[in-house]
């Protein structure tokens, strides 16, 4: 039982889901500090107030129907910039590393895929040359 649990975590995939997951929540308290120490006050002094506040209200007075459009633009360069810091740092150098490896084992990389269109093509040539017509339609002579 033990065994194939042991198997199962000592994968490769599981391995690097962990180390993705804390290295990913520890970039998370970087990129929030960011956001609040910087990217707030810029957007609370385009708003002009003192909180980020960049939003409107449904109804007047009413404070809970405030809408905090701050608060949507700051999660969203939140998860741009872990986004692009995690492609970058991480995603980009074990793609090249997948491929140098590819290249000492000598696997070439794949040549490109036909596209739909041309696949279609090949398929309805294929059809044309058993049924002895052309790809006009017309019996072939």
């Amino acid at each position: 039982m033990f065994e194939g649990f042991k198997k199962f975590i000592m994968r490769g995939n599981v391995m690097e889901l962990a180390v993705a997951v804390i290295i990913g929540t520890a970039f998370t308290a970087i990129v929030t500090a960011f956001t609040d120490g910087i990217v707030n006050p810029l957007l609370a002094a385009v708003g002009g107030s003192p909180d980020v506040g960049l939003g409107f209200h449904i109804r007047e007075g009413n404070d809970a129907t405030f809408v905090d459009l701050g608060s949507v633009i700051t999660a969203a360069i939140n998860f741009l910039i872990i986004a692009a810091v995690i492609y970058f740092i991480m995603i980009m150098p074990m793609n090249k590393l997948a491929e140098i490896n590819a290249r000492r084992k000598g696997i070439e990389p794949e040549e490109a895929v036909a596209t739909e269109t041309e696949l279609l093509a090949e398929i309805r040539d294929l059809l044309a040359e058993q049924r002895g017509t052309t790809s006009t339609g017309r019996h072939a002579e």
